[in-house]
């Protein structure tokens, strides 16, 4: 099988195909909070507006929509530079184990050249997920994530 993988910024003609992947992304384990579909059309709409934060991307596989990813940019003092968040990766199930998560790393490092570190959150089961982020240098954090919410 041909392994054309391509990534490219979202555009306003994606979202469909995105809003469909994001609800079943916010609705599997992965996700701790299922987010409303209003919040998941808002973080759809913001990519691909001039908000200066968030950046989202279509991942493809021979020409097909395979899954998305939206990144978050913020700033590391411990580091004194940009941090990438990676906020959302998902791909479809039938286009999993193709090299497609590791290509959006890849992408995402060549994005951002001007970022001094790159964050993700993971389910640790997700066996696949992990292997795929360890073997692009990811290491877990001895860092606790604390989080409080305004809406």
């Amino acid at each position: 099988m041909k392994k054309d993988i391509s990534i490219r910024e979202l555009t306003a003609d994606d979202k469909a195909e995105v809003m469909a992947m994001m609800r079943e992304f916010y609705d599997s384990p992965a996700v701790i909070h299922k987010s409303s579909d209003s919040i998941l059309e808002k973080d759809f709409d913001d990519c691909i507006s001039d908000m200066p934060f968030l950046r989202g991307f279509m991942l493809e596989f021979n020409g097909e929509a395979a899954g998305y990813a939206m990144t978050a940019l913020g700033y590391t003092t411990e580091y004194g530079g940009i941090c990438v968040w990676l906020e959302d990766l998902y791909i479809k199930p039938e286009y999993r184990r193709f090299g497609i998560g590791s290509a959006l790393l890849k992408f995402i490092e060549k994005e951002f050249p001007q970022a001094v570190r790159f964050k993700l959150e993971i389910e640790e089961e997700n066996e696949a997920a992990f292997s795929c982020y360890f073997s692009r240098g990811y290491r877990l954090s001895h860092y606790g994530l604390m989080t409080k919410e305004t809406v």
